[in-house]
């Protein structure tokens, strides 16, 4: 039997040349990716404005490369979890989170994770290996809610800028009008911060960066967050300030709070300083026991306190509803597997 190759994944010229090599005219790239990215149509007998000859042509070399979640796990609070399990036992976690005004979807880059930031279950799995641009954008297009998503977030399990090359590949597709069409705005990664990959993504893309802080005290943050000591938050912060401006992207801090750790008033002074004067806006998150039981959850009136201290700083700043924690879905948690 023929291997079929697959097409998800693939840029619009990607899909040309495939085609071409097959003896199928380019010009019917567009209408393929249209039927795979815009309509989430698996099958080519369902692309109906392709004549029936090219239809059996594109069954015979190619596949859609759909593959659906092996597993569903659904919260109290109507979020979703989702299992794939990808060749060479990569199994990865998805997360869909339904609001009333926006229908987001939490996808992973790595299976696992090299960083080994303490407060992160996935990190405690090692790096099972990098996903190609195919499999990120396959976490979009295969799930049930596929057709309601508004937002993608970066922010599943892995570093997704220790996969530079497939996040931004798969950002192309994501946004491109022959791809998904979803506004750069709309898409955010997030990172621990790899200085080089930051400056990359910063000048590849345009859609908005969110950078885990988890301390502004370097000596503090080299404990929590290991890559901290080759990739100085500091300096991320020179760059970001540097490039952001003139980008019409949001940047953002994930600052999650941990009780006596990173909470005092220390912190939160120097917090201030680090931020003061940018529009980066700052994003509180409740800490999820993951199994270190060295952590405990800041006290939501001393979050509070974070927020309204900053808000009185100029900077903008929330406390983020925490999503899907009985079913292991919230930040942190994603271990897969655990569906």
């Amino acid at each position: 039997m023929a291997i079929l190759t697959p097409l998800t994944g693939l840029t619009l010229r990607q899909i040309e040349d495939s085609l071409a090599s097959s003896g199928i005219d380019r010009t019917y790239a567009l209408r393929v990716a249209y039927w795979i990215y815009r309509k989430r149509v698996g099958s080519f007998s369902e692309m109906t404005n392709i004549a029936g000859g090219i239809r059996e042509k594109l069954s015979e070399s190619f596949s859609s490369g759909f593959l659906r979640p092996a597993e569903r796990l659904e919260s109290a609070d109507g979020s979703v979890k989702y299992l794939f399990d990808y060749p060479g036992g990569r199994k990865v976690e998805t997360v869909f989170m339904p609001e009333t005004r926006r229908n987001t979807v939490c996808v992973s880059s790595q299976s696992g994770c090299t960083r080994g930031c303490l407060y992160c279950r996935t990190g405690e799995m090692g790096l099972k290996g990098n996903l190609t641009a195919a499999e990120i954008v396959n976490q979009v297009l295969a799930i049930p809610e596929s057709a309601r998503l508004t937002h993608v977030v970066f922010m599943g399990m892995g570093e997704p800028l220790d996969n530079l090359q497939a996040v931004v590949q798969a950002i192309e597709i994501l946004t491109a009008e022959w791809g998904l069409s979803i506004a750069h705005s709309r898409i955010t990664v997030s990172t621990v911060g790899i200085l080089p990959a930051v400056e990359q993504f910063l000048a590849k893309t345009r859609s908005n960066l969110t950078l885990s802080i988890l301390s502004p005290i370097s000596a503090d943050r080299a404990r929590l967050v290991p890559a901290e000591r080759l990739f100085p938050a500091e300096k991320i912060m020179s760059v970001i300030r540097e490039t952001a401006p003139s980008r019409r992207r949001r940047i953002s801090l994930a600052y999650m709070m941990l009780e006596g750790i990173n909470d005092t008033d220390s912190h939160l002074d120097a917090l201030i300083k680090l931020i003061s004067g940018t529009t980066i806006r700052v994003n509180l998150l409740r800490y999820h026991q993951s199994g270190n039981i060295m952590f405990r959850q800041s006290a939501p009136e001393r979050m509070n306190l974070f927020r309204e201290r900053l808000l009185a700083a100029g900077i903008s700043a929330s406390v983020r509803r925490s999503r899907g924690e009985d079913i292991g879905a919230a930040c942190g948690l994603l271990g897969a597997g655990e569906c």
